[in-house]
């Protein structure tokens, strides 16, 4: 295939240059792959042949601007690969994984270019930069040190043979629970098994049925973490019990999607990498180069939280207990159950069913008249649908963002609906992003998994998946107002464990009055939520937290526990199960009617995202989020001068600063631990 033919060789003739997605073909990747490597590496090699003395200009600069074309082609391949993994691309996938982790080791421990980064680091000092330059070389040098570039030849040889069995690894773990999580979609034969669920959510399940063949039927497909939408309202306890077998079983069914093996294998080889680069754990590698600093610190954190969350927890399963009692049912809550019962104690104790608030969150209304309303209030946003424009799959929608002003600022993409091909959960990644250097302006997609009901049916949301779109548009506006110049800061490149801080806070515009007037509407009468309703939801916002701090602790921990393994003890033979119950008890989390949120046989953020040691970042990010929440609430709160406060030090910023220097840049101060303790019910 010549280049010509290709479409990923050359920018795109779209608006904006999105991807031209329809002239893209799988066979496209690989070549378009292969010849983007060799061209980066043609451009680290004339930096290193320069016989110069190094400096920001001849060394930092083109060292920014290489890799154009790799980044363009791998940021259209791995938007594909999460959304819409065909057989096809998941072979590409598997076939580029050892490629592309060859490629960028071929990178980090160049020592050629690590010399010359050194020697422009050690003279900082005396440099004439301004801020964004100093911080670009010193996260560089910090990033190539991190890496292993001061490593001597053997150790790298290592080095990288270990991260390419890792890739390869990671990819695996990825299709298995794509696969598991498909073959596991729950068939039910008659509709009374499903008494309970909406009529959107009848057909759903029916079309989900036809899709496979097996009309007359009606099959539930799984999400990514261990609970599911439906067991709060499946009247059927059998039901209830047979979905939450199907997702604890997702890749230990000893089949040939099983990951207990892949997972232990991840865990050996991140803890001999660890050892390799000098570290006594794969949690100390990651988190000497993130906010907190050390292991020491998440563990500090979480086992604060544990004992309380674990604590309030119990009482909760006192309370549904109380109520399976008192129905005379003769039977002990089990895991399947809480979310069922969690519901008759709301009902109970707020008049409250969360469940009947579907047909006032339609999902056009919730995202033009809720989540655009919002940004549009607090940033100056306007949203214009461009169905001229091509995504990548057909039920992907297209948007053109603009500021106040009128001028372009970015794309904005939303897919929706699941579907087999995607992958489980919700996320945020950017086609394109937006650089001086480069002269680039963002392209952000968000990806959630809602289930389509039939042709012609309205697409009525839960709660939770209103709060999520909410969350991962917070990634999205983090992706469309980074203003920097190199590339190397653009968008959410920011510490993984800041990274949920812009998206948690974006959740509080939910039930913020102005907005939820506005999108909060009977999808039928257009009457809106009544009042009372509302106060009750706001009464009823610390309830349960027992339960849901405590299944998200389990899982921070369990990350934890294995990536604070030693190589020695990571070598060991271990029993997944066995591993996690120790676990779990060693922090009091072992309550077995409050699973963990992920186990470890589909913990994808961790085994096959980017999460690994890091899944603790979204509790450590929202003690910046309450105290952010807080500041605002005392400052006006929906206020076009808060969201340009917001925007220009805290978002804008990209990862061209601390994070924490930005936010106490924003904030006048440290964040403080109180707003979220009082949050999640752990205030003392």
């Amino acid at each position: 295939m010549t280049d010509a033919a290709n479409p990923l060789m050359t920018p795109s003739p779209l608006p904006f240059e999105l991807p031209d997605y329809p002239r893209i073909r799988p066979e496209h990747y690989l070549p378009a792959f292969r010849r983007a490597f060799d061209e980066q590496l043609a451009e680290i090699a004339a930096i290193t042949a320069q016989d110069e003395p190094a400096t920001f200009e001849n060394t930092l600069l083109p060292l920014e601007r290489s890799g154009d074309l790799l980044g363009r082609v791998a940021r259209t391949f791995y938007t594909v690969a999460s959304a819409d993994a065909t057989p096809e691309i998941q072979e590409i996938d598997e076939t580029l994984a050892p490629l592309m982790s060859a490629h960028q080791d071929a990178v980090q421990l160049d020592a050629q270019l690590y010399a010359r980064i050194a020697a422009v680091h050690e003279g900082l000092d005396s440099a004439d930069l301004t801020a964004e330059q100093r911080y670009l070389v010193e996260r560089h040098h910090r990033e190539m040190t991190n890496a292993g570039a001061g490593l001597d030849s053997t150790e790298k040889t290592i080095l990288s043979e270990l991260n390419q069995r890792l890739s390869v690894l990671s990819s695996t773990f990825e299709k298995n629970l794509l696969s598991d999580t498909n073959e596991l979609a729950v068939v039910f034969d008659d509709v009374a098994e499903l008494d309970g669920l909406t009529e959107g959510e009848l057909s759903a399940a029916a079309q989900n049925a036809a899709d496979r063949g097996l009309d007359g039927r009606f099959v539930v497909t799984l999400t990514l973490f261990t609970g599911h939408p439906y067991l709060s309202t499946l009247t059927n306890r059998d039901s209830r019990r047979r979905l939450m077998e199907a997702s604890r079983s997702r890749g230990r069914r000893g089949n040939g999607f099983d990951n207990r093996e892949v997972l232990t294998e991840i865990v050996r080889l991140r803890a001999e990498r660890a050892r390799v680069l000098g570290h006594d754990s794969h949690a100390a590698y990651i988190t000497a180069d993130q906010t907190a600093g050390s292991p020491e610190a998440v563990h500090d954190l979480l086992r604060r939280l544990a004992e309380p969350a674990a604590a309030n927890a119990r009482r909760e399963q006192e309370a549904l207990q109380e109520i399976i009692d008192a129905a005379g049912s003769g039977f002990a809550l089990e895991a399947h159950d809480w979310a069922f019962y969690t519901e008759k104690v709301r009902a109970a104790r707020y008049d409250l069913d969360r469940t009947a608030l579907r047909p006032w969150f339609e999902a056009e209304r919730v995202l033009v008249d809720g989540v655009f309303r919002a940004a549009g209030a607090l940033y100056g946003l306007s949203f214009a649908e461009r169905p001229d424009i091509p995504a990548y799959h057909p039920e992907a929608r297209v948007f053109e963002v603009t500021n106040e002003d009128g001028s372009h600022l970015g794309l904005y993409i939303l897919d929706l609906y699941t579907r087999d091909t995607k992958r489980g959960g919700a996320w945020m990644n950017s086609i394109a992003s937006q650089s001086v250097l480069r002269g680039t302006s963002p392209i952000v997609v968000n990806n959630l998994n809602v289930p389509q009901p039939a042709p012609g049916k309205p697409t009525l949301l839960t709660l939770d998946e209103v709060t999520t779109l909410f969350h991962e548009f917070g990634h999205a506006l983090h992706g469309l107002f980074a203003t920097v110049t190199y590339p190397h800061f653009a968008g959410t490149a920011v510490f993984r464990d800041f990274v949920e801080f812009p998206s948690q806070v974006n959740e509080m515009w939910i039930f913020w009055p102005e907005i939820l007037a506005s999108y909060a509407r009977h999808h039928e009468t257009d009457a809106p939520l009544p009042t009372e309703v509302v106060e009750r939801l706001r009464a009823s916002e610390a309830f349960n937290q027992g339960f849901a701090t405590s299944e998200y602790l389990a899982a921070s921990w369990l990350d934890q526990a294995w990536h604070s393994l030693d190589a020695e003890g990571a070598a060991s033979e271990i029993d997944v199960p066995a591993f996690e119950a120790m676990a779990l008890a060693d922090i009091g989390l072992d309550n077995p009617v409050v699973p963990t949120r992920y186990s470890s046989t589909y913990f994808a953020h961790v085994f096959s995202g980017g999460y690994s040691a890091g899944y603790y970042s979204y509790i450590w990010s929202e003690v910046l989020d309450a105290d952010t929440v807080e500041w605002f609430r005392e400052n006006g709160g929906l206020a076009r001068e808060n969201g340009e406060r917001f925007r220009t030090r805290l978002l804008a910023v990209g990862g061209s600063k601390d994070p924490l220097e930005a936010y106490r840049d924003f904030r006048g101060r440290d964040a403080r631990i109180e707003p979220l303790l009082e949050r999640r019910g752990l205030a003392g």
